[in-house]
Parts: C-alpha cells; structure tokens; sequence
C-alpha cells in the first residue's frame, strides 16, 4: 500500500460533511444497588445510586464522525416527548448538528432504559414504535434529505437501519436517487428487514452474520474465493460499488471492480464488541470520502473496530489513538 501521511489525511476530516440517517435512540443507563427481596413478588429491589444518558442508534455513528471532527447532521424523525428533548440535546452538546432531526407527534423516541447492579444488567426497559413511518412523517423526512443536500452539499449519506420504522423501502429509494442526483456518496450498514432495499448504493457493509442469512447462504471456510462469490451475489441484487464485510475476530473483506481481500485483524484485548459495526461504517465512510482509496477505507476501517472492541460498552473511536495505530501498523 503506497505511503500515507496520516496527520494530512485526519486533519482533512474537518472539512467533510457527512450526513447519517436513521433510527436514533436513547440509551439510559440506571445504576444501583441490591439488598433485598421485594415483599410483594420475588424480584430484587434495586436502589438506585445514578442516571446516565447516551447517544444510541444510528447517533453513535453520528456521534463517531464527530469523534474524528468531521462536520455531521443527523438525520431522522423522533417523538415529541422529554426523551427527544433529552436526546437532541445530548447532540448539541457533542456538535452533532440536530437541524434535520424532526420531531413528531405520532412517534415516540426509542429509549432503551439499562438497570444495572454490580456491574450486571438486572433489565432492560425498551420505550419504542418500531412500525414504519407514516406517509406525513416519511414526506417531511424526504424534503428535509432534499434540503440538507441542497444546503450541506455533503461528501456522503450514511443509513444506520436498526429497523425501527424510520428507514422504509420507499425512503431508502429516494434517498439513494437523491444522493446520486446530487453526486453524494452513500454507505450502508443494513439490518435484515430491508437487506436488499438498498439498490445502487456506494458502500454496502454488512458483517458475515447478515450477508449469510441476507443471501442464505452456509459455508465454513471464509476465504477470498467464498467472499467474492457472495460480492457476485450481492452485485446480482443490489448493483452497488462496493461490498465490504466485517468478518468479527477474522478481520474485514473489501471488493470493488478492481480489487478484493481479506484484512486479518490486529491483535486486541476485546472487552466489548458492541457499537464497533457503527465505528467501522463510520471511519470506512470517512476515509473513502477523503481518498477515494477502497483499500486505504477499509485498513482504518478495521483498525478503529478492534479499537472500539477494547473499551466496555458503546464507545465512540478516539481520534488520536486511532491517528497513533495507523502511523504504527500502516506505514
């Protein structure tokens, strides 16, 4: 891989605006402590010691981007409710730019409520409507991508699908021609409901889990000749640019037109491999905007996911470390 200078490459990451759309959540997280057992059923009661909120869905893609100062706008529609209030302005605070978030009053925000004790997770409380946007949100949810392309003139769309209404067939569609009318790159990280919605897409990224029961498809061995035919595969369907894989503790797989090959992944203590496929669409989507270099994408790409794998819990990519890894293992 030809030489990269690393600082010129990160520093170029403040002049590019991406936009992610998609399902945007509340992560809330109650901490406390047991000493007994409820007199009325025979559950532990939890005292509770302290609340966190956090930026979770499709924002922790967002709130990665802005890890690595690059300029973002989340894109979505919400509830009209405190849990939205909260949300947009968790946002604002890590300059996420909240302009294209629309908040409705026939949805609720999701918010994914955590109790947890002695570092366990005792419940979880899920607040949600995961049914598909109705046809009034989904024509505001469009005019606003016209608008954001129109204002922003971004470098790329990222869809963070976690299937929870707001990405329906017919608004992925349209975006996509949106994007290709305003010459925006566009990236996926697809969920099962609309795997294949996703026509013509630039960077389609699922990890092998999904691509498996996406196609469905079983093999064992996962080498560079079974992963170019499940690219054929995907191509036959979705007549995207290209497909790239996370492969978990394998690493990741790339192709496009002139290329294909697996990245082994670097040794890591992982402590947590949840949020890494946000980080991974999020640096790779960065990275293939600022250089147009498939191969140079997915190196970082991989690089930020085994980095975010050492860190307990969702954990947005830390810029400089990142900078430091790939100075070591890319030059």
């Amino acid at each position: 891989m030809a030489v990269t200078d690393f600082d010129q490459l990160f520093a170029q990451f403040r002049n590019i605006k991406i936009g992610v759309i998609g399902d945007v959540m509340l992560d809330t997280y109650w901490w406390g402590h047991v000493e007994r057992i409820s007199p009325e059923a025979p559950v532990p009661i939890v005292a509770l010691d302290r609340k966190e909120q956090r930026i979770g869905g499709a924002g922790n893609v967002a709130l990665n981007l802005a890890s690595l100062q690059a300029q973002v706008s989340i894109i979505s529609v919400m509830g009209r409710d405190d849990d939205g209030s909260d949300l947009k302005k968790l946002f604002e605070q890590k300059k996420i730019d909240t302009t294209y978030l629309i908040q409705s009053s026939s949805r609720i925000t999701t918010n994914k409520s955590r109790i947890i004790s002695r570092n366990q997770q005792m419940m979880r409380l899920d607040a949600e409507i995961t049914k598909d946007l109705n046809e009034a949100d989904e024509a505001s949810l469009l005019a606003t991508v016209e608008q954001f392309l129109q204002k922003e003139q971004p470098q790329v769309v990222i869809f963070e699908d976690y299937n929870k209404g707001v990405l329906t067939a017919s608004v992925i569609e349209k975006v996509i021609a949106l994007c290709k009318q305003h010459k925006v790159l566009t990236s996926v990280d697809p969920k099962r409901k609309n795997f294949f919605a996703y026509n013509g897409v630039d960077i389609f990224k699922p990890n092998l889990k999904e691509v498996k029961e996406g196609l469905n498809i079983l093999f064992e061995e996962v080498s560079v000749d079974t992963l170019n035919e499940v690219h054929q595969k995907l191509q036959e369907q979705l007549q995207h640019n290209i497909s790239f894989i996370t492969l978990s503790e394998k690493g990741v797989f790339y192709q496009d037109d002139n290329s294909s090959r697996i990245i082994p992944s670097h040794l890591r203590n992982i402590a947590d491999v949840s949020g890494a496929g946000d980080t991974v669409i999020a640096v790779a989507s960065l990275i293939y905007a600022a250089t147009g270099r498939v191969d140079l994408m997915a190196e970082v790409a991989n690089i930020a996911g085994g980095l975010v794998c050492e860190e307990v819990g969702t954990a947005a990519i830390n810029r400089d470390r990142l900078l430091q890894e790939c100075r070591i293992l890319l030059n």
